[in-house]
């Protein structure tokens, strides 16, 4: 069950970093919703949350503190990159953060317990944690997912797997103009 897990995992976590290639600076930070959600940003929240839930819930602290979490720290500071932030640094991060955190999920059972002290210090089993930061990190790799296809048009899962129906642009672009007529349709038949 935890290789399963863990494979769940890895999946998000590629897939997330895949949605960074190819693109320049401005497109890995822009926001492109009203709350700033960015590439980078989702990137860098990720790293974060694997230090934390994979780190400090079963005290195994991590070699670098990161001053955008915790007590004192701006809000929503992990969520997006200033300019001194590279995405090389942030990469490396998330990279350092996943190897950390799969060492934590090699040396721990199952059924071994933390303390998460953002949850009033609540006891957690590691299979707990790895279900919670598998439902985040998959929920990111889906923002990832749209804002990149906003950015660029680039969709799917992975390079190697893009999980969409094998058809064309002129496809896509028909099915666009059905589902907006349906939506289109439907608002007419609400009013």
């Amino acid at each position: 069950m935890k290789a399963d897990l863990h494979s769940y995992l890895t999946g998000g976590r590629e897939s997330l970093l895949w949605k960074l290639d190819g693109l320049g600076e401005y497109d890995i930070r822009r926001p492109l919703t009203p709350t700033a959600t960015n590439l980078l940003g989702l990137v860098k929240h990720s790293a974060a949350m694997e230090i934390l839930y994979f780190g400090v819930v079963f005290g195994r602290p991590f070699e670098q503190e990161l001053p955008y979490v915790g007590d004192g720290a701006e809000t929503n500071a992990d969520m997006w990159a200033s300019a001194d932030e590279t995405r090389e640094e942030i990469v490396a991060l998330y990279r350092r953060a996943i190897a950390h955190a799969d060492t934590t999920i090699e040396a721990l059972a199952l059924h071994e317990v933390g303390h998460v002290p953002w949850w009033g210090d609540a006891a957690v089993t590691l299979h707990h944690v790895l279900v919670h930061v598998i439902a985040e990190t998959q929920r990111h790799a889906g923002h990832a997912d749209i804002v990149r296809e906003l950015i660029d048009g680039t969709a799917g899962l992975l390079p190697t797997n893009n999980n969409l129906p094998p058809v064309d642009e002129s496809w896509w672009l028909g099915h666009r103009q059905r589902v907006e007529q349906a939506a289109l349709d439907a608002s007419k038949r609400s009013s």
